[in-house]
């Protein structure tokens, strides 16, 4: 064991992919991290289990993913700020806790690596899991790294937007990526953007831990400092009581999803590659961005205009650039590793205008580039 490697490992590496979201997290200042041993994410409880003694953090490796949730948010609660890992099928186990998190606004970061089910191949099927998987009205914000590098940027950027909006965020990792080794630069720790969540500077008695206008974010309160509040599931007022009021009830969940949808400039991002003339848009996320590119590549030096409208964030939906692409472009293809679950929101956001093509494939890799080069040959005018 490394016992003096510092948090923020500044430098250049060649890093599994596992490894690089734990360092990412360290370098946003997680302190605590909560898992379950699941493949293909057990690297990353791995390496959480080494490397948090050394920043003085604390692992815990629960005896299921229930015990997982659940610990993080009490540690969350507590202030620290947390994270777990798992796959695809524990990610169905955490909903409830996810829930919980959603329904008393407490900030942490979850990883999926997805894979194919019961066996460790790759898969982007849990899209709408990770969206739909808590119950109750709710918005969520989901991260789609597509390397090794946006693995670890992408975590220290789910833990900003955990900590600014007060609300679980989901990196969505795949075999593909988690369990490859890259390139990886660490910057200085001082040039990391790191953001912690708002605290109150009200007394006690003054405090209301569910208070803010629609679309903001309440203040958080230290742990055993005199804020007595109930951190229930239950519907519950600004004070944090259990009461059944369906006015109370409404504006609790107005207020919840609008500070995620009033705000959609600030958490959605996207990235652009050769789109200013294509006549063809390729519109995909994580590492299925990677062959397309590829494959734009090949059909521009046949004479194809083809680009790439690239997915950081798939929810909440990148409505206003994907509206732009199908305005700009007379067809897009919807290029996803599963059988068509993202392409309908793409149907939905750019039919009016461009016609979709849907590019579809679940049989535990991602698309090659020759692939995705024959479906934008069978569109090209």
């Amino acid at each position: 064991m490394h016992k003096n490697r510092p948090r923020v490992l500044t430098g250049t590496h060649f890093m599994l992919g596992n490894f690089a979201a734990v360092e990412g997290a360290l370098a946003a200042g997680c302190n605590f991290f909560a898992g379950y041993p699941i493949t293909p994410a057990n690297e990353v409880s791995e390496r959480m289990a080494e490397r948090m003694p050394e920043v003085g953090g604390v692992f815990l490796q629960g005896e299921d993913e229930l015990c997982s949730i659940y610990a993080l948010a009490g540690a969350s609660l507590a202030g620290a700020k947390v994270m777990t890992a798992t796959a695809s099928a524990g990610f169905d186990y955490m909903a409830e806790g996810i829930e919980y998190a959603i329904s008393d606004e407490i900030p942490m970061v979850i990883m999926d690596v997805q894979r194919t089910r019961g066996e460790n191949f790759a898969t982007q099927a849990d899209v709408m899991q990770m969206r739909w998987g808590a119950a109750g009205d709710h918005e969520l914000i989901v991260l789609a790294p597509s390397s090794v590098q946006e693995l670890f940027d992408y975590t220290i950027r789910a833990f900003n937007l955990a900590e600014k909006y007060r609300s679980p965020v989901i990196v969505m990792s795949e075999t593909t990526i988690s369990l490859m080794r890259e390139r990886l630069v660490i910057p200085p720790a001082d040039q990391i953007e790191i953001i912690n969540r708002k605290m109150t500077r009200s007394a006690p008695e003054d405090y209301a831990p569910f208070q803010a206008e629609i679309g903001g974010v309440p203040e958080m309160a230290p742990l055993g400092e005199g804020y007595n509040v109930l951190y229930s599931i239950n519907p519950h007022n600004e004070h944090g009581s259990i009461k059944w009021e369906p006015e109370i009830f409404q504006r609790q969940y107005e207020r919840i999803t609008q500070k995620i949808l009033k705000n959609v400039n600030d958490i959605v991002t996207t990235d652009e590659y050769l789109t200013e003339d294509a006549d063809i848009i390729l519109i995909a996320y994580g590492s299925e961005a990677r062959p397309c590119k590829d494959a734009i590549d090949m059909a521009r030096k046949r004479g194809g205009k083809a680009g790439l409208l690239k997915l950081n964030t798939v929810w909440p939906v990148p409505e206003k650039q994907i509206l732009a692409a199908a305005k700009k472009a007379s067809k897009i293809l919807a290029v996803e590793m599963n059988i068509g679950k993202y392409a309908g929101e793409i149907e939905r956001i750019a039919g009016c205008h461009a016609e979709v093509k849907r590019v579809t494939k679940n049989l535990g890799n991602i698309h090659t580039s020759g692939e995705i080069l024959a479906a934008i040959d069978e569109v090209l005018p």
